[in-house]
């Protein structure tokens, strides 16, 4: 089975930004979303517990009331990307983000502050990972598959630069100060990056589209696309659900290994610059082969990561750095390997219906990851999520086929 590399760009980009300050752009951006976002609650959950006297899990539901609010508008927003381009879509995303951030800040009961989550959610599902990708598509076509991969390399940095930025923020200011600055930070940095350095105008959405590409939006598409399609969505959610899961309570099943809080924190620090590294191998390598290999390899390294902590091996640092790795990659797949299977005529409005479902997973997925291990203990918690990995990697196994009949029909 073999699978030429995907075609370089075609379309033209005349007129446009420098590629390399729309995706630094972007980079600073996701950087900036994601971890006043997603990554928020790391930090905050505990002093807001402490100052208001609320449920902890109430305010950790918060984040998955926020993600579930993002499925439910992921198909609007890829579609208005389609439409109108990104620009306009990651600007309201911005100041949704600030209103929501604002909601937190003066949150007086915990009604209001899920309230508060509601609006993040919304900012969360314009704004992230699906509508950035969705944004560089519809700005330079089959040719956005670099700039994905590089804008990836930012969104590693997210927790990275945001978690101590919390962290000295909620210390200086305390946990609504910091929600008022990222306010700030949404309104004064984000907004202005958007509208002033993201281009006005954008190509036609279907230039550079193979010719094999399906039209997905348009209308009806045959057996063999529909069912590309289902492997590729349940590849993108299940995937989502168990990265997910495991940013939730790696430490609590490190430490189920007999590992101490410390050397569990210490391990698990291994993931973040695991998929920074495999990102940048991906960026050196990516022209030499097709993205669905990117993938394979992306789910067989969750595989072997999450077989190694299953199977009790002495083995943490190989299984963790495995498990970075692949969701690294996976990071970037999920926006490359859509582009590349159905081109860019519809690429933003098929991220946008990919985001559903894997949002949704991913909203269920802490609380579910709570039920398994209380009922089953951090063991079988690990043969699920381990059983949930071998799944992604058949069904990108079974993609991998159909993309190469595909591609020769």
């Amino acid at each position: 089975m073999t699978l030429s590399a995907a075609p370089a760009a075609s379309e033209p980009t005349s007129g446009l930004p420098d590629r390399r300050v729309v995706v630094s752009a972007l980079g600073v951006t996701q950087i900036l979303a994601w971890g006043s976002s997603y990554y928020l609650l790391a930090v905050l959950a505990q002093p807001i517990a402490e100052d208001t006297g609320w449920l902890l899990s109430w305010i950790v539901g918060g984040l998955s009331l926020g993600l579930l609010m993002a499925a439910l508008v992921s198909p609007w927003v890829g579609r208005a990307i389609e439409r109108r381009g990104g620009r306009p879509v990651l600007a309201l995303s911005a100041l949704l983000l600030a209103a929501g951030s604002i909601s937190l800040a003066v949150a007086v009961h915990p009604i209001m502050f899920l309230a508060g989550w509601l609006v993040m959610g919304l900012g969360m599902g314009a704004g992230l990972y699906d509508a950035a990708f969705a944004t560089l598509g519809r700005i330079y076509g089959q040719g956005a598959r670099s700039a994905i991969t590089s804008l990836t390399l930012f969104g590693g940095f997210a927790s990275t630069t945001c978690w101590p930025l919390s962290a000295w923020l909620v210390s200086d200011l305390g946990w609504r100060g910091a929600c008022w600055v990222y306010a700030a930070i949404h309104l004064l940095v984000l907004v202005p990056i958007y509208l002033f350095l993201l281009p006005r105008q954008t190509p036609p959405a279907a230039n550079g589209a193979p010719a094999h590409a399906a039209a997905l939006p348009a209308g009806r598409i045959g057996a063999r696309d529909r069912i590309t399609l289902l492997l590729l969505g349940g590849v993108i959610a299940v995937a989502a659900m168990i990265s997910a899961t495991m940013s939730v309570h790696m430490l609590t099943i490190l430490q189920s290994r007999g590992l101490t809080l410390a050397s569990a924190v210490a391990f698990g620090a291994m993931v973040g610059p695991s998929q920074v590294g495999a990102r940048a191998i991906e960026m050196a390598i990516a022209r030499f082969h097709h993205p669905i290999w990117t993938m394979v390899v992306s789910a067989a390294l969750v595989v072997l990561g999450m077989g190694v902590l299953w199977a009790g091996l002495p083995l943490i640092a190989v299984a963790l750095v495995a498990y970075g790795a692949g969701i690294g990659l996976e990071s970037i797949a999920r926006g490359t390997v859509p582009l590349a299977l159905f081109g860019a005529g519809g690429y933003a409005a098929l991220m946008g219906k990919l985001a559903l479902p894997s949002l949704l997973l991913q909203a269920a997925a802490p609380s579910l990851g709570a039920v398994l291990i209380h009922r089953f203990g951090t063991g079988g918690t690990l043969a699920a999520i381990f059983a949930a990995a071998l799944v992604v990697l058949a069904m990108v196994s079974a993609l991998a086929l159909l993309s190469k009949h595909r591609r020769a029909a």
